[in-house]
């Protein structure tokens, strides 16, 4: 697996902190890139920001209620691939 150990960190504290901030949703989800943009052919996700393609390619046309469920399914990852 090629996913950087640092990142996962980085992004499952963002991750943490998305999910229980602001639960009214009256501020803006911040983007969970990391500048990393390399796919991991394996796991099918970003190295740096564990979405997958689509995901990536929704994201600046997609509201805030799917920006959350995409950091919800960056937590699950987060938790299935971390070693």
């Amino acid at each position: 697996m090629s996913l950087n150990q640092k990142a996962l960190s980085f992004v499952a504290a963002s991750a943490r902190g998305i999910r229980a901030s602001d639960p009214n949703g009256v501020k803006a989800v911040p983007s969970p890139c990391m500048s990393v943009c390399q796919m991991d052919e394996a796991l099918g996700v970003c190295q740096g920001c564990l979405r997958t393609l689509d995901e990536i390619g929704r994201w600046g046309q997609a509201d805030d209620a799917y920006k959350r469920q995409v950091w919800a399914r960056i937590e699950e990852r987060i938790t299935r691939y971390a070693v």
